[in-house]
């Protein structure tokens, strides 16, 4: 099966020497899990064109520092592609912003969230258990860094895990070929704590510090991406 991953953002400057891209975290995130994707990479947000969905076996749409109310070109033709594979029910994957950009183009509402930055390692519960989920624990942490957050679901998605930051933090959609989350399973502890730290100065400390020390925390990270995995090797 080949992820054809929908590129809307770039790693932060400062970090790429160390960090590289985002595309390649998906493909060592779902290999750490066991899973043996392909994957093609289109970078939208630098001008590469939409491809037909009807024609991929599965999507991604990455995180991004664009938010949903902004007027980049390349916005209105996304909603369009992801209306267009939800109709189509290819497979589709929406993390952090993916998650954002899919609930706003199927109905939902999204905002820069009042409860300010969720950086580090958070703790979601698991509000309903899909069969992708298995034997999930009743709680996962995951990383996450983002002001956003997607308010109101579309009428069409269930929420699967939520917390009292980020209660609409993980999506999965009725017509069984799309699921979105706001955190990051794809991000490793050193990336996660220097994303936080590259914060600093436009956020406050304490929320930093919290965010640094929040990584000695167990993560479920590989869980989620096997759970991911199965979902859309079977939907």
């Amino acid at each position: 099966m080949k992820l054809t991953i929908i590129q809307a953002g770039e790693v932060p400057v400062p970090l790429r020497p160390q960090f590289g891209a985002y595309p390649p975290m998906f493909g060592r995130m779902f290999e750490a899990a066991g899973e043996t994707f392909e994957y093609d990479t289109v970078a939208v947000f630098d001008g590469a064109p939409f491809p037909d969905p009807a024609r991929l076996d599965g999507i991604i749409v990455t995180g991004s520092a664009a938010g949903v109310y902004d007027d980049h070109p390349w916005l209105d033709p996304l909603r369009d592609f992801i209306r267009a594979a939800y109709a189509g029910q290819t497979p589709m994957l929406g993390v952090c912003f993916g998650h954002q950009i899919m609930a706003d183009a199927l109905g939902g509402e999204v905002r820069k969230s009042e409860k300010g930055w969720g950086l580090g390692r958070h703790l979601y519960d698991v509000r309903s258990r899909p069969a992708f989920l298995g034997q999930a624990t009743s709680a996962l942490a995951i990383a996450c860094s983002h002001q956003d957050q997607v308010i109101a679901p579309p009428a069409e998605a269930d929420v699967f895990l939520g917390s009292d930051f980020t209660p609409n933090a993980g999506l999965v959609y009725r017509n069984g070929a799309a699921i979105s989350l706001q955190p990051h399973p794809e991000f490793d502890d050193a990336y996660t704590v220097a994303l936080a730290e590259l914060r600093r100065g436009r956020v406050p400390d304490e929320i930093v510090d919290a965010a640094v020390a929040s990584i000695s925390r167990p993560s479920h990270s590989r869980d989620m991406a096997g759970y991911l995995g199965a979902f859309l090797r079977g939907s």
